[in-house]
């Protein structure tokens, strides 16, 4: 019996890209072998490549301006690639802090620029409790970029309105809610984003980006980190991570036969309607730190009067058959990510649970 995954990250796959990868794993249609044992070069593997990202590019919208790599190392790695390409040690780019991986990000860029801290919303206690506003962004116009983190994973924050950078580019690590819902892509120099919470399993990051922003990029660097190289070669410069692009494009086609990313906002909607309701309506028991216009959509954080209650909900959950809802150890509490393979009668199971233990427990 599958339980109920809540997990941050590696997250849970939707079970029909799973059972297709479960009835096609020893024979990719009638090759007589496995996807993972054909080369990267052959029509069969190559036929997957392209479809994944025909599927992005169409239920994203993306424009001819832009193109779609694979590329592997998760965001960490695009941390430092980012700035590897677009920085000089005499050139900086604006940093909007949010979180734990935008303050990553910024460290990484320290190597290769000038980084500046155009915005943060730090608390004195180190937790974030909500995104910057726009009149609070302090921007250089001689950016080489400006970069934010769309959705905080562990304080539980969102940037529902992108702010409006002028004509510098605009970077987003976008990992952990991309494909959360339809956005405008014309709007961003570059988007990367780990698979592993909406898109996929670990081992691939997407990377979507402006065409004519890469070629700006740095050529004193290694090819292998240079956005160029990837584009140039269909993100096939290098063997790269054929199975799980592979799972991505069964998640990508399951997004589609579900309805788009249309379908998907609605029912990510629902979810955190679902679960800041039974927050809202237990304010006394349930605490939700985060500022009510910077809620996350993917990633609902709260705590319970102790740590002993926060405890004894994670226990009492998994005997529930849920799982993976301790909050991360920076910020505590209860972590709740629901990534679009969570189905809104799993986040119905969850809310409905959380009733029960306020009138047992509270």
């Amino acid at each position: 019996m599958r339980v109920i995954n809540f997990n941050p990250g590696p997250a849970g796959l939707p079970l029909p890209a799973l059972e297709r990868a479960r009835d096609e794993l020893l024979d990719f249609q009638g090759s007589g072998m496995s996807v993972m044992e054909h080369s990267h070069r052959g029509k069969e593997y190559e036929a997957v490549h392209d479809e994944a990202i025909s599927l992005l590019t169409e239920l994203l919208g993306i424009p001819a301006t832009h193109q779609v790599l694979f590329l592997t190392g998760g965001a960490s790695q695009q941390f430092a690639q980012v700035p590897m390409n677009f920085l000089t040690p005499d050139t900086g780019a604006d940093y909007l802090m949010t979180g734990v991986w935008s303050e990553k990000a910024f460290e990484e860029a320290k190597y290769y620029g000038k980084p500046r801290v155009a915005a943060t919303t730090v608390q004195p206690d180190k937790h974030y409790t909500r995104v910057p506003r726009q009149d609070e962004l302090k921007l250089d116009a001689k950016a080489a970029y400006v970069h934010l983190t769309s959705n905080n994973t562990i304080y539980g924050t969102q940037w529902h309105t992108f702010p409006d950078v002028g004509n510098v580019p605009l970077v987003a690590d976008m990992s952990s809610d991309f494909l959360w819902k339809r956005i405008d892509v014309s709007r961003f120099g570059l988007i990367y984003a780990g698979a592993q919470k909406n898109l996929g399993p670990s081992g691939v990051t997407l990377v979507v980006a402006d065409k004519a922003f890469i070629a700006r990029g740095r050529k004193d660097i290694p090819k292998f980190f240079r956005y160029t190289t990837h584009a140039e070669n269909n993100s096939l410069y290098n063997t790269p991570p054929t199975f799980a692009i592979y799972l991505v494009r069964n998640v990508l086609a399951w997004m589609k036969g579900l309805g788009g990313l249309e379908q998907m906002e609605r029912q990510n909607r629902e979810k955190a309607a679902l679960l800041y309701g039974a927050i809202d309506r237990n304010s006394g028991f349930y605490r939700a730190p985060v500022e009510r216009e910077s809620r996350s959509v993917m990633n609902v954080v709260f705590h319970l009067p102790s740590e002993e209650l926060n405890a004894a909900f994670v226990a009492e959950a998994k005997k529930a058959g849920m799982v993976g809802l301790k909050g991360h150890r920076t910020a505590g509490g209860i972590r709740v990510s629901t990534y679009n393979a969570v189905t809104v009668e799993n986040v119905r199971t969850l809310a409905t649970f959380m009733d029960h233990f306020v009138k047992t427990r509270g």
